[in-house]
């Protein structure tokens, strides 16, 4: 039997006969895997990262894309009940409005059709997937994205993929390691598939307490989150988010949460960013409260004790009504928006105004050259 004989290795020192032989190679694996596969960076077309807003314009500002960004793998986290499935529907309306397609992947089988409605999201267009087995739903998320129609895919969460071994197999059973083995088998798979149909994958994730954490020696973290440390590596973005504290007026019942999140992965832009906003229970994510936030703090509005104004125009005592205000005069509100984004050095497109706002306006000129004209008959007369 002939064996296949290896060609032999030759150094090249002349520096022209190295560039020959570089062009050879590169052809070859032009050849071999196909165009595009290997080029030189100059070469490159100009690398514009398309993002999905998250529904907080400060979080969108401290991603430093304006949004989590498309064609890469997202992992948000965070304790129980601190907004995690909350921005993650919002990330959906948002990636809706654009005329996006997005998946739920709902291993925790808990998701409320009508709370996402109320977020702002078209549930009746809403693909949700309830699996059995971690495998299944993570056949799921490759198939939608091979299929390249989709724009996003949540997953929640990664602490309820469990395996069918672990589920098939008894109470008590070890099952050291499946896990983990499972999310990286997975997101190898997946990795280079979600590059190419430019899908958005989100996993929710939860903490867990790091039990081989020795206090006394200073090693590590005292929480680390599930599915082992192929998602960490694997994931271009990480958000942290928390619950601050409760919001309340006066001695009622909390109405709401300040939260805080932190970016402590970003290969986009530069990480370690952090905000804060309100969640307002049943509503989501407090946008005008973030604006009004983010005015006072650039002084585009002015907080004067517990006065809101800008100019001569005054917004409200307290926050609650500065936001009513903007909500109410939504020209004014879009002034406030350009110039939050000009304090950062980002271009706005002001969104027409409501054309019942306009009329209104009209009418008030329109009020006024009437009685204008009445004033000059009467002294002509």
């Amino acid at each position: 039997m002939a064996t296949k004989k290896t060609e032999k290795f030759e150094r090249i020192e002349d520096k022209d006969e190295r560039k020959k032989a570089l062009s050879v190679a590169l052809e070859k694996i032009e050849k071999d895997f196909g165009k595009g596969i290997i080029m030189r960076m100059g070469d490159a077309p100009k690398i514009n990262i398309e993002s999905i807003s998250t529904g907080a314009m400060n979080l969108d500002i401290a991603l430093g894309i304006g949004g989590i960004p498309k064609g890469r793998i997202v992992e948000i986290y965070g304790p129980e009940s601190s907004g995690k499935t909350t921005l993650t529907l919002h990330i959906i309306a948002e990636a809706q409005k654009t005329g996006g397609v997005a998946a739920f992947i709902d291993a925790e089988h808990a998701l409320d059709p009508e709370y996402a409605r109320k977020l702002g999201v078209d549930v009746d267009n809403l693909l949700i997937s309830q699996p059995d087995t971690g495998e299944q739903a993570l056949a799921i998320v490759e198939a939608l994205v091979r299929s390249s129609g989709i724009d996003l895919v949540i997953v929640d969460s990664v602490a309820a993929l469990v395996p069918r071994a672990e589920i098939e197999g008894n109470m008590g059973d070890s099952h050291m390691g499946l896990h983990a083995r499972l999310m990286s088998q997975a997101l190898r798979k997946l990795a280079g598939i979600i590059s190419k149909s430019n899908t958005t994958v989100v996993f929710i994730n939860q903490l867990r307490s790091n039990i081989s954490t020795n206090p006394y020696a200073g090693g590590g973290p005292a929480e680390t989150t599930t599915g082992g440390r192929a998602l960490k590596f694997y994931a271009s973005v990480r958000i942290d988010i928390r619950r601050a504290e409760q919001l309340k007026q006066g001695d009622n019942e909390p109405y709401g949460a300040k939260t805080k999140v932190k970016v402590v992965k970003n290969k986009m832009a530069p990480p370690f960013k952090t905000c804060e906003f309100d969640i307002i229970f049943g509503e989501g994510i407090s946008k005008l409260g973030i604006i009004v936030d983010m005015a006072a703090d650039k002084n585009i509005i002015k907080k004067s004790g517990a006065w809101y104004s800008c100019g001569d125009i005054k917004l409200g005592q307290g926050k609650e009504k500065a936001k009513v205000y903007l909500e109410e005069h939504p020209a004014f509100l879009e002034e406030v928006k350009e110039k939050i984004y000009a304090s950062y050095g980002i271009d706005y497109e002001k969104k027409d105004v409501p054309k019942e706002v306009e009329t209104e306006t009209l009418e008030d000129e329109e009020i006024e050259d009437a009685e204008e004209l009445l004033l000059d008959d009467l002294i002509i007369e």
